[in-house]
């Protein structure tokens, strides 16, 4: 059963559609089976792939935020590792 949801094709992150331990096993049908690093939050974001300092983070299709470090595949992507891009404006 799916425990992700991918918004858009475009997206660089998928939504936890329930909490996701660490090291757990993120599943979804359109994509390859991944592996959590940290421990998400239901609701929240995870990198689908590595995501480089300063890279746009794309979740609906659209740029959302800027990271602010390098994201690993699997990661958490929360406040402490992007910026919004609607702080900047």
């Amino acid at each position: 059963m799916d425990n992700v949801l991918m918004i858009h094709p475009r997206d660089n992150v998928v939504i936890a559609l329930r909490k996701i331990a660490a090291g757990e096993k993120v599943i979804s049908k359109s994509l390859e089976t991944f592996t959590a690093l940290n421990e998400i939050p239901s609701s929240h974001k995870i990198a689908l792939r590595d995501i480089a300092s300063g890279e746009e983070i794309i979740k609906y299709g659209e740029v959302i935020a800027v990271s602010t470090r390098t994201i690993r595949k699997g990661e958490w992507v929360h406040t402490h590792n992007l910026e919004s891009e609607r702080c900047k404006k």
